[in-house]
């Protein structure tokens, strides 16, 4: 007599649903399609002009410390706010301080759009997303871009579904340095060393990932309002802002709820349990709830325009000779 063949349960854990976000769903299967073979997807007029304004405005704000934060050092609070944006190259994690920079993390058209395209190329995700990130660019004139890269070198995800949501605040043009993909570049999820580069009038600080042919490179003209979203393996970058206006853009990095976030070793616990928490659930459900959110806010801060540096700090009253 034989015994019968059984089939191991697996047993999931079940998210409270009563936490559930709901988002609009925008977007149509061809959207979605092109999005997960092209690696990118541009979405005009997702954020309001008066949208965009409370954006530009809450930039000073920021930037004269009208937030506390103990990392983030203030530009002078009686300096003009043109002369304050010409200062500032990027503020890392505005959300983390400011609660309009927190709403915009969570907007809905944004993370409507992404409920769709996060996990698009996951067998069985149900639209959870959950924001690691956001990054407040002002790129005033004369300021450099940034070289060929890939976003998923500096945040790791474990299922490639890291986006990001690059909201412009300005329209970005060729000449004020707009947004540059690579498309179809990230389909082999193959991650492309990095090298110094040699154009520093061109590029920042940053490396320059290499061994590919960029020929093919669009450049991602917008208008303001509109939102580019764009997958964590393509290959992208900026130019020199050649013109006399602001190239702002608020940009945010998103993935899978369902996935861990191992962006920091956490002594104790194993490489594969590693699972960074300080993130805002933006759409869906987030399974992993029960670990909590820390309040650990220590990654703001704001990085200066180094050519004006010496403007700056005379108008703090600082010898920087």
């Amino acid at each position: 007599m034989t015994s019968p063949t059984t089939t191991p349960t697996v047993t999931q854990a079940t998210p409270n649903q009563n936490n559930r976000i709901d988002v609009p769903k925008p977007l149509t299967q061809a959207q979605i399609d092109f999005f997960v073979e092209q690696g990118y997807l541009i979405v005009p007029n997702l954020v309001s002009a008066a949208e965009i304004e409370e954006l530009k405005e809450d930039t000073v704000r920021i930037s004269r410390g009208e937030y506390p934060s103990e990392r983030l050092k203030p530009l002078p609070k009686d300096m003009p706010p043109d002369e304050v944006l010409r200062s500032i190259l990027c503020i890392h994690q505005p959300h983390f301080i400011s609660p309009v920079m927190q709403r915009y993390v969570q907007h809905p058209g944004m993370c409507g759009v992404l409920s769709q395209i996060v996990g698009a190329h996951l067998p069985g995700w149900d639209g959870s997303v959950k924001c690691m990130q956001s990054m407040l660019f002002v790129k005033p004139p004369n300021f450099q871009g940034q070289a060929w890269h890939q976003d998923e070198g500096y945040i790791p995800t474990r299922d490639r579904s890291l986006c990001g949501g690059w909201i412009a605040l300005d329209d970005a043009t060729v000449e004020n340095g707009c947004l540059y993909v690579l498309p179809g570049s990230h389909r082999s999820g193959y991650m492309f060393p990095q090298k110094p580069h040699d154009n520093p009038d061109e590029f920042d600080f940053g490396g320059e990932s290499f061994g590919f042919d960029d020929s093919k490179e669009v450049p991602v003209v917008v208008k303001a309002g509109t939102v580019v979203f764009f997958n964590g393996y393509l290959l992208h970058r900026s130019r020199k802002n050649r013109s006399q206006v602001y190239r702002r853009v608020l940009v945010n990095h998103y993935m899978n709820a369902w996935s861990l976030l191992p962006w920091h070793y956490q002594e104790g616990v194993g490489m594969g349990m590693l699972d960074m928490r300080r993130i805002v659930p933006v759409a869906g459900v987030d399974p992993y709830a029960w670990k909590g959110y820390p309040n650990d806010k220590q990654d703001v801060f704001l990085r200066t325009c180094k050519a004006n540096d010496a403007a700056v700090a005379a108008s703090a009253g600082i010898d920087k000779k």
